[in-house]
């Protein structure tokens, strides 16, 4: 049981000036794997292509339950703070109070008339925090606990690791890069493209309908008379113009045609943070990672060349949205675990996206020759 035990006091109470929120909650747990779609998410080592950074799996859906309907919550620098009304006549003692913490994950349990009522319980916080340092206490009727940051610098704009607060926080970590969605549906593409631009206010970009209204003809009929090779050129051309663009989310094409699945393609898909949607047949999340790192370790597939992979077992548009979630999420981890990436995306866009990502060599350097002496990275 973690968290310290105190008894309000002058010196600990202070007023949360946050107005009082609806805490929504399911009463069915939502598990890493669900049906239509099932996701899994996995980082890519941005730094080091080909060797996988670390794999995580989380919640697509903020699991919460709760009896109370009502919380306060305000971030204040190096902690959070909630306030949860206890409600009824007799407000608990601290020795009926439980908080069980740990890094990811709060439960509030309250023993009352001999048996235990659970106040909140998510394994789904916002971020990271230090478990050792809780601190709760009672003030008048609400329970207020205090929630040390592991990294500071993060504002959250809620408790749980949401939709609505990843939407709501992911731009501070983005800080203008624009995004990529890649895989081999084009259709799955083009609708979680949409979901993540609406969350984050982006500009919602679609290289098919670019190359259809530029052509004036379908991408299939373009297929059918001049080949995939010529599909893919033309994408290619689409996302160089693109690549200078900040604060975009671009669905790419799928299959054979699409640009992003040849390896020799990606050299401006690298100025923006990307995404690989991929079906899966994986019945579980082990087998789903082995599936995800395969194509990476035999190095014949250019989707392995994202940021950031998404398995899907089963497609469904109507859930869009969670899937939306699971990208924003497994980004949130990468940049997290490497704060410069996103200036080093905006360096890449500066030097004139010369195909050097990762290892980005000085201004001047032409990336397709040796080094000449001068160092193998160079960053500003």
């Amino acid at each position: 049981m973690a968290g310290a035990l105190a008894s309000a006091s002058a010196t600990l109470c202070f007023s949360s000036q946050n107005p009082i929120k609806t805490l929504h909650f399911s009463t069915k747990t939502h598990s890493f794997y669900f049906p239509k779609p099932k996701v899994s998410a996995f980082g890519w080592n941005s730094v080091r292509p080909i060797s996988p950074l670390h794999g995580f799996s989380y919640n697509c859906f903020s699991t919460i339950s709760a009896n109370t309907t009502h919380y306060e919550f305000s971030d204040e620098s190096s902690e959070v703070e909630l306030r949860l009304q206890l409600g009824g006549q007799d407000v608990p003692s601290a020795k009926d109070i439980f908080v069980d913490v740990d890094g990811t994950s709060l439960t509030v349990n309250v023993r009352q008339a001999g048996s235990f009522i659970t106040l909140i319980e998510t394994d789904s916080l916002f971020e990271k925090i230090k478990p050792a340092e809780t601190i709760w206490y009672i003030d008048d009727d609400r329970l207020v606990i205090n929630l040390k940051k592991q990294d500071p610098e993060l504002k959250w704009p809620d408790i749980v690791e949401s939709w609505e607060s990843l939407s709501a926080g992911f731009m501070q970590l983005l800080t203008g890069t624009s995004i990529y969605i890649v895989g081999d549906s084009t259709e799955i593409n083009q609708k979680v493209a949409r979901e993540l631009a609406v969350a984050l206010g982006y500009t919602p970009l679609d290289t098919k309908e670019l190359l259809e209204t530029f052509t004036k003809q379908t991408v299939d009929s373009w297929v059918l008379a001049e080949g995939s090779d010529s599909v893919a050129e033309a994408e290619s051309a689409i996302l160089e113009s693109l690549s200078s663009h900040v604060r975009a989310v671009v669905a790419t094409l799928g299959g054979s045609h699409g640009a992003a699945g040849r390896a020799d393609k990606w050299r401006h898909l690298y100025s923006g943070f990307t995404v690989w949607l991929s079906q899966t047949e994986a019945i579980d999340e082990d087998s789903a990672k082995e599936e995800a790192t395969r194509p990476v370790q035999d190095g014949g597939l250019g989707y392995s060349n994202a940021d950031v992979a998404v398995k899907l077992q089963g497609w469904d548009a109507d859930h869009a949205k969670s899937v939306a979630q699971a990208s924003l999420s497994a980004l949130k981890q990468l940049i997290l675990s490497d704060k410069k990436l996103p200036g080093k995306k905006s360096l890449y866009i500066r030097l004139g996206c010369r195909g050097d990502w990762p290892n980005i060599k000085p201004p001047g350097c032409d990336p397709s020759t040796p080094t000449d002496g001068l160092p193998a990275t160079w960053e500003n």
